[in-house]
């Protein structure tokens, strides 16, 4: 999901060495990855009031501003640097217009959070061209199950599904943005899909 690392190094050594082009190539080669991963994290009601592509607008002006301060000390890999912006930015939409309008936005809750195709690309391995219309019948029903199953899960669990299957991240990757041991991260991403697959089931094959 997110730009290959050894491309964006040499980025930011450019922008290192003042080349304005570079910061703007930069950014332009991490706003597909950051809008998926604020549309997978913004609900569908706050999403009716939210523009996703706001949301990135102002997380890359924010990371712009403190892009200076990562280059002297980068002490994580920049993707990861600018998806914890973005997860701020996320936490504070929802504070905001959950805290003054909080019952509003409660009526128009759906059933399932992540129903809008575009936010969940956690099934995309399920994707092959050379399916048969009863083969792809059967996939869009099995993204619709996992869509449900995901809404089900706890926000620990939740959270690792989607760091590790919809943004791709490695385990240590994903240690590092929850803070925890690779070994717990690890044991957590086990527990998270042991927890998923019995809300699914078993699921059928495509074969």
């Amino acid at each position: 999901m997110w730009p290959d690392a050894i491309e964006t190094q040499r980025l930011l050594e450019q922008v290192e060495r003042a080349d304005p082009c570079a910061v703007d190539e930069l950014w332009e080669r991490h706003r597909p990855a950051l809008r998926r991963m604020i549309d997978a994290r913004l609900d569908r009601t706050l999403g009716r009031r939210v523009d996703a592509s706001d949301v990135v607008q102002d997380v890359l002006l924010r990371a712009s501003q403190r892009l200076g301060d990562y280059l002297r000390d980068p002490r994580m890999p920049f993707h990861l640097w600018l998806r914890q912006i973005a997860r701020d930015h996320v936490i504070d939409a929802h504070r905001r217009h959950r805290g003054a309008d909080k019952r509003s936005l409660d009526r128009e809750r759906p059933a399932v959070a992540f129903a809008d195709r575009s936010s969940f690309e956690l099934a995309a391995d399920l994707r092959d061209p050379a399916l048969t219309p009863a083969a792809e019948a059967l996939r869009d029903e099995l993204r619709k199950r996992f869509r449900e199953a995901i809404d089900l899960l706890d926000d620990a669990d939740r959270e690792i599904i989607l760091l590790r299957h919809f943004e791709q991240l490695a385990n240590g990757e994903a240690a590092q943005v929850l803070g925890l041991s690779e070994a717990a991260t690890g044991m957590r991403h086990l527990r998270a899909l042991r927890r998923l697959r019995g809300i699914l089931g078993e699921a059928p094959s495509l074969c």
